[in-house]
């Protein structure tokens, strides 16, 4: 029975920790940014920058049509190719590199950030595949 006490103990420190970080994001992408649903996005993105913050190899597979590529790896070296006075549109596979980029940008004094909610995984508008 001690066995099982301990387990139960490690498995909800576990989910508390996993619910922290949830609520870590979720608190930091309401202070960076804006969340669009994915028709929100498509209606707005021809008058934005759209950046996907993947890295190259999963951009190149696949990826937004009009969207181009700023990995999160290198957006320190990437912040004169973002204007200042433009939407920001920003997705990544799922959320939270997204919302790790909004947060930078936000610091640095960018503002109308907005993330593709669900993010490209759950993307249904045109792609641009690799041929």
């Amino acid at each position: 029975m001690n066995f099982l006490n301990g387990l139960s103990i490690v498995l909800a420190t576990i989910l508390v920790v996993m619910g922290l970080n949830w609520l870590y994001y979720y608190i930091l992408g309401k202070r960076s940014a804006t969340m669009l649903s994915q028709e929100e996005f498509q209606e707005g993105m021809r008058k934005a920058q759209v950046i996907d913050v993947r890295e190259k190899d999963a951009f190149q597979a696949g990826h937004i049509l009009g969207a181009r590529n700023i990995p999160y790896t290198v957006l320190s070296q990437s912040y004169a190719s973002i204007r200042k006075d433009m939407p920001i549109y920003l997705y990544d596979g799922t959320r939270a590199l997204s919302v790790r980029t909004a947060n930078k940008l936000r610091k640095k004094g960018y503002q109308n950030i907005y993330i593709l909610k669900d993010g490209y995984d759950s993307w249904t508008g045109k792609t641009k595949q690799k041929s």
